[in-house]
This record gives structure tokens, C-alpha cells and sequence, in this order.
């Protein structure tokens, strides 16, 4: 028979056992449905691909929907922490859902992994954005590519027109200094709004300051309509996008308007294009031929492949995390946020992360590659 003393520790043990295999919860917030569904759907269509245990432990993924709505992000952000009791959270879609939900992270001490563009998410490092990293490529990073790009065709000036929000803000901002840099001038800065159906007042005033290319600062299906009222006014100048097109919907919507575009994307987007001892060819083509098995061919997108990236950084960081706490706990959380900070070396479809006390996205020049619209599809530039 069991001392009252060994049957106590007995006890403790099992309860011990029982709460170290607690579930690792993780709370996703897409924007599936508004007008960045072209982006949220293959992110949340990626988040059923995602690994079911990680070192050991169950985890749970709670994916809902913001409808491209700041308020509704809140609030799903708020359910979370609140409710479910996440551990870490994936999300949003876009810059201006992902700042609100970086707000509710920094106040409930939840690590918050974005699947938006803009490098105002993560920086300046802060108490707030401690909580706060990103998968995409920052806006700085791409904006150099487009501008070699630019300086190699002989570009010296360029008309802008971005969405009017952070993602538009932040682009502007950033290719500004490195255009200028380059001694490249910026003619216009104009501004519309991801749900506007009609921008002509803008691009008369792009197509009167006679630029040598145009810039447009938007993501999305929505990014088109730009593009689509300058070809039907005439420009015949240089058409340049942001990396927030690169998806398939985008061209569906486009068309032959969209035919020569220069843009900046993550090697994903071109995986099978890639020369084989490219950095980054193996882990994109694992993403690429895993969605594509689940979801068909020629379905993959960028997009998805930065919640991809996501799971890849979480996959990394809970082994580090599970030696210092237990899930559905404020260590863990705090665990993981540590771990998340110092990942390295961790293969994505988009590049390599590296990240640090003063870099939460991670990547750098291999994480981007130039490419054109061709016959409707994408093309690699050399």
C-alpha cells in the first residue's frame, strides 16, 4: 500500500504530468472576408497545413475572421486573451488591424505575430512592440528593390498614389528617402481608399506632373484600380506595385492592364524559377508543394506564405519556451515572446529569419526577389 506520503507525491506528479501536457493555444485573426480577402484567404487556408504538435505538445489553432475591419480585429483580439487564453496570437491581414491588435498584445503581455507589410508594426522597438514581430518583409527592404530597378531603367521621376492608411503612409514614407537617395524625385503623393471604386481625379493630377514611372502603394485586388484608370487614360510610362500584389487574385483582376508591372516579391512567389542554390529554394518549394497538394494547383500565394512563416517562427520558439513555463500561462507567454527574439536560422518560405532585441522581422536581402506580369502570370527578372 501507498504511505500517506508517497501516494501524496503520487498525487503531485500526475497533476504535474497532466499540466505539462497543457495545449498550446494559438488565436488567428485574418482578414478572409472585405477587401483584403485576396490576402487573408490563403492565410487562413495555410493555418490547416500547420503542425498539430510541436515538441510533444497538442496545439490549437482558433482562426477567426476581421473582415478587414480595425474594430472587429479588436474585438477578436480582445476574445483571445480574454476568452480563449492564447498563448501567442497570428494576426492581422493588414497594417492598420495588426497595429490595433499589437496594442492589445503589449497590455495582456501576448506575443502577436504579424502577416502585414509596414515596418511601423514592429518599429521603433518599444515596451509596446517588445510584444510585436512580423513575417513580411519590411517596407525599407523592398522599396531598395524597386529603386535599383528604377535606377537601372533610367527612371528619374516617379508619381505615387498609395492607400490612405498606415500600409500607404508607410510605403510613401520609405521610398521617398531611398528614391531621393538615389536622386530620384518623387512628383505626387496621392491617396485613395481600399474601398474606392473610382480614382480619376488622382491619376489626372499623376498623368499632368509627366512622371517616368508610377509607383502604387497598395495590396490587394485593390491595388488594380489605379493601374487599370491610367492605362485608360494613357500613361504609357513604367508601372511599378508593392510586394502586398503578389498574389493570384491580384492578376485575375487586373488583367491584360497588368500585363509588364515591375514589383518586389518574396522567392515564393517564383519558387520553381529560382536557380537551384538559391537560399531560400528548398523551404519556399516546401510551402509551395504543400498548399498546392491541399488547395490545387497554381493556388499558392505570398500571402499565405507569411502565415507559413508565422508557424515556422512558433515552431521554433515553443521548445525554447517549454523549458521555462507551462502553456496558458503568463510565463510561457513571456517564454515565447524571449524565444521569438532570438530565433535563428529559422527557414522560411519568404527567407531565413534572424531576429533580435532591435529586429522582430528578421530578414534581409535574400528574402526578395524582382520580378514582371508576363502573359498573365509572374516572371522572375534576372
Amino acid at each position: 500500500m501507498f504511505s500517506i506520503s508517497k501516494l501524496g507525491v503520487a498525487v503531485g506528479l500526475a497533476v504535474f504530468a497532466v499540466a505539462a501536457q497543457a495545449d498550446i493555444t494559438v488565436g488567428v485573426n485574418v482578414s478572409a472576408t472585405g477587401p483584403a480577402a485576396s490576402l487573408g484567404i490563403p492565410e487562413k487556408n495555410t493555418f490547416s497545413l500547420m503542425p498539430k504538435t510541436i515538441a510533444g505538445q497538442k496545439v490549437n489553432y482558433i482562426v477567426l475572421d476581421d473582415a478587414s475591419d480595425t474594430t472587429t480585429a479588436v474585438k477578436n483580439a480582445r476574445r483571445f486573451v480574454t476568452e480563449d487564453k492564447v498563448d501567442v496570437m497570428v494576426g492581422s491581414t493588414i497594417t492598420p488591424n495588426s497595429l490595433a491588435m499589437v496594442d492589445i498584445a503589449a497590455e495582456t503581455g501576448t506575443p502577436v505575430i504579424s502577416m502585414a507589410a509596414s515596418a511601423i508594426i514592429v518599429e521603433p522597438q518599444d515596451a509596446k512592440k517588445r510584444w510585436a514581430f512580423k513575417t513580411p518583409q519590411n517596407d525599407a527592404e523592398m522599396a531598395k528593390a524597386i529603386v535599383e530597378h528604377m535606377q537601372a531603367q533610367q527612371v528619374k521621376t516617379v508619381a505615387f498614389i498609395g492607400f490612405a492608411d498606415a500600409y500607404g503612409e508607410g510605403w510613401y514614407q520609405e521610398f521617398v528617402k531611398v528614391a531621393q537617395a538615389a536622386g530620384i524625385k518623387v512628383l505626387t503623393n496621392e491617396r485613395y481608399n481600399r474601398t474606392d471604386t473610382s480614382v480619376t481625379g488622382q491619376v489626372l493630377k499623376m498623368i499632368a506632373a509627366k512622371p517616368d514611372a508610377v509607383l502604387i502603394g497598395a495590396a490587394g485586388t485593390p491595388a488594380a484600380l489605379p493601374q487599370k484608370t491610367l492605362k485608360e487614360r494613357g500613361y504609357r510610362g513604367k508601372y511599378y506595385q508593392t510586394h502586398g500584389v503578389a498574389n493570384n487574385d491580384f492578376l485575375r483582376v487586373g488583367g491584360k492592364d497588368m500585363e509588364g508591372t515591375f514589383l518586389p516579391a518574396g522567392p515564393v512567389l517564383v519558387s520553381e524559377q529560382l536557380p537551384a542554390d538559391h537560399p531560400v529554394k528548398a523551404s519556399a518549394t516546401e510551402y509551395v508543394q504543400k498548399y498546392e497538394a491541399a488547395y490545387g494547383k497554381g493556388s499558392v500565394s505570398t500571402f499565405g506564405a507569411h502565415a507559413w512563416d508565422a508557424g515556422k517562427l512558433i515552431e521554433a520558439a515553443v521548445p525554447v519556451a517549454l523549458q521555462k513555463a507551462k502553456p496558458g500561462t503568463p510565463e510561457f507567454r513571456a517564454a515565447l515572446r524571449d524565444a521569438l527574439e532570438n530565433a535563428k536560422n529559422v527557414a522560411g518560405a519568404h527567407g531565413v529569419f534572424n531576429m533580435s532585441a532591435s529586429d522582430h522581422v528578421g530578414l534581409d536581402n535574400r528574402s526578395r526577389v524582382m520580378v514582371t506580369i508576363e502573359n498573365g502570370a509572374w516572371k522572375l527578372l534576372k
